[in-house]
């Protein structure tokens, strides 16, 4: 079992990111994100109450949970959703997500 995995983050001017992700504290792609200072807003610190963390997934979708009912009502809100968007406060990081790619959304 590994202990950390390694997720790559493009930011909403195109950089590049490689983030090492620590399995071991329970974070979600959103902690990770802002623990890098990456440029994702997460207003509502995680709750699924904003969307302030959208993002797209680049990489294969099975890696990931299905969206909650509530996750799926916000999403549907916005108006640059698309079928690869998820809320990164909803996603916790797990093994199977070494190698994911995601984009982070414009604002």
């Amino acid at each position: 079992m590994k202990d950390e995995i390694l997720i790559t983050v493009k930011d909403q001017n195109g950089t590049i990111h490689h983030l090492v992700c620590p399995l071991e504290m329970g974070l979600s792609l959103k902690d990770i994100c802002k623990a890098y200072e990456l440029p994702m807003e997460a207003m509502c610190g995680g709750m699924a109450m904003c969307a302030t963390c959208h993002c797209y997934i680049l990489s294969e979708t099975q890696l990931l949970p299905d969206k909650s009912d509530i996750e799926e009502a916000l999403l549907s809100e916005i108006f640059t959703s698309v079928p690869s968007s998820r809320l990164a406060c909803q996603i916790q990081l797990t093994s199977a997500m070494d190698g994911l790619s995601i984009e982070i959304a414009p604002s």
